[in-house]
């Protein structure tokens, strides 16, 4: 069996969750911040991203962080390029922990428009996709967000992540789609039964031998998204935290079987730069163990 094969059948049948390392330049400032390290500490863009490089290693290399609990680690491209103990980040995180390494394609939002912020047009995507498979990665994750019950606005999103969802099969790629409903969505629950409407017109649409992972914010109906983790072609349905805290989310995973979860804030909260490594590893590990659990339910 070849690695893609071996990162697939762990995606699918084994137990665990999905960590999400892929926080880019709009998001880094946030997350350097609340691991304790403060804008001054870097003068341009290629300092910034050497910190997040510097966190996200030492979450990598943590004896709590493994392929046992852990299935997949989604990764920001600087971090594919760069190495972890001396080996290319995606080598380090399949050959040493037994995690399959996931690359985060889109390249932004656009303004929003009915509701909703579709993805910019992602450049150069044919090359990011030969790079990814060059350096063993399984799939990719892009995402868009809803911010309003528009149901033109669902329906572009939705086209639009499958329309460049294809393109990634056909690299030989498993994508994740991301459509996220923002958590402070008006009407969030009639949103999210459109959006289960459009995914459904979509995911019955794809040929037999063309499979993809969905990562939804977790509904406000429970179970709402039992029918997409039971489609043939969804290899897992993935839950993003999209701002709940920690507990909260995994209170909300509890309630949703079948959906596991692909954790960015709620995985990092409380990790800091600070705390000694036996801290750091103390926490790491409840935080790990609660959302493996919250997502083995």
């Amino acid at each position: 069996m070849g690695v893609f094969d071996q990162q697939k059948e762990k995606i699918h049948t084994q137990k665990g969750f999905v960590a999400a390392l892929d926080q880019s330049g709009g998001s880094t400032p946030k997350a350097l911040a609340l691991y304790g390290v403060g804008e001054d500490a870097w003068s341009n863009d290629e300092g910034m991203f050497a910190l997040i490089h510097q966190m996200r290693t030492r979450i990598m290399t943590n004896k709590a962080f493994g392929g046992d609990r852990i299935l997949a680690a989604i990764l920001f491209e600087n971090t594919l390029d760069a190495e972890v103990e001396g080996k290319p980040t995606a080598d380090y995180l399949w050959e040493v922990k037994n995690v399959v390494p996931i690359l985060k394609v889109d390249q932004g939002l656009a303004d929003e428009s009915d509701g909703v912020q579709v993805m910019k047009p992602i450049l150069k995507l044919s090359e990011l996709l030969k790079k990814a498979s060059g350096k063993r990665v399984f799939g990719t994750k892009m995402r868009s967000v809803i911010k309003q019950k528009n149901e033109a606005g669902i329906a572009a999103i939705v086209r639009q992540q499958f329309e460049v969802g294809r393109q990634i099969v056909n690299a030989g790629l498993v994508p994740i789609i991301e459509p996220e409903v923002d958590i402070h969505c008006p009407d969030k629950g009639a949103a999210e039964d459109e959006l289960l409407r459009q995914l459904t017109r979509e995911l019955d649409a794809l040929g037999s031998d063309e499979s993809v992972m969905l990562k939804l914010t977790l509904p406000d109906k429970d179970n709402l998204y039992r029918a997409c983790i039971d489609h043939p072609n969804v290899l897992k349905v993935l839950a993003l935290s999209g701002g709940y805290p920690r507990k909260e989310a995994n209170d909300r995973l509890t309630r949703n079987k079948g959906m596991v979860a692909s954790f960015s804030r709620a995985l990092t909260e409380g990790l800091s730069i600070q705390q000694t490594d036996d801290e750091y590893y103390e926490l790491l590990d409840r935080s790990i163990q609660s959302i493996f659990d919250a997502s083995c339910m």
